[in-house]
């Protein structure tokens, strides 16, 4: 009887702690998109040219790499994820006055825009309410990955314009079984830490964006 109660004590423990590290996750999302929506719109007015969007990119990246693994255990782990999401944010301002300039180019936005929140709310409660495991896709995940940064080298040196749709739409699928993974490894406990899965499952929303504005931008125009 003890043993049960102390089987039953720990799951319900396990599963408060994940629902808080769901909540927590969440809420600090929502709250570093706002805050690169802010800095995208400071960057648009600034009227930055692309050499900065990329430099700023590039220290966000470095942030991920250097910076975030060894604070994300700390109040400091919430600054610098302010900090990746404001250069983030900030990267998209020359991008976005490029496609405002076009003609249709508030239409192709929007829709990039909701075409992107339509995919983050919808896979994110699907892994939610259904408690899936979906790690399975871990492996293809990083084959995919693979293949597209190979890809996008590639196209490079071809710029082919059917290949930049083929990367975009394959970009746009990959990021949203990532939103699976990541949600799904939430919800099961395999992943502990809201700052880090913050930072995961901003980038692959940072990534659907990007991808769904080239898509519509390129069948736009066609």
């Amino acid at each position: 009887m003890a043993d049960y109660q102390n089987t039953a004590t720990h799951r319900q423990d396990s599963a408060l702690a994940t629902n808080k590290v769901l909540r927590n996750t969440y809420a600090l999302l929502s709250m570093t998109l706002v805050f690169s929506a802010v800095t995208a719109m400071i960057a648009m007015a600034l009227n930055l040219p692309h050499g900065a969007a990329l430099i700023m990119m590039i220290a966000a990246i470095g942030i991920i790499w250097f910076v975030l693994p060894k604070s994300v255990n700390s109040s400091m782990g919430l600054v610098w994820t302010f900090v990746f999401a404001g250069l983030m944010g900030a990267s998209l301002g020359p991008i976005l006055n490029a496609y405002l300039a076009l003609a249709n180019g508030p239409s192709i936005v929007a829709q990039a825009l909701g075409g992107t929140a339509i995919v983050t709310f919808s896979l994110s409660a699907y892994a939610v309410t259904t408690k899936k495991d979906f790690s399975f896709l871990g492996g293809f995940i990083m084959i995919g990955l693979i293949v597209a940064l190979v890809a996008i080298v590639a196209n490079l040196f071809f710029s082919i314009p059917a290949l930049s749709l083929a990367i975009s739409a394959g970009v746009v699928l990959l990021m949203s079984l990532f939103i699976l993974f990541d949600t799904s490894r939430i919800v099961n406990g395999g992943e502990t830490n809201y700052i880090r899965a913050t930072v995961s499952l901003y980038l692959s929303i940072y990534n659907i964006f990007i991808h769904l504005l080239s898509l519509i931008g390129a069948l736009s125009r066609d």
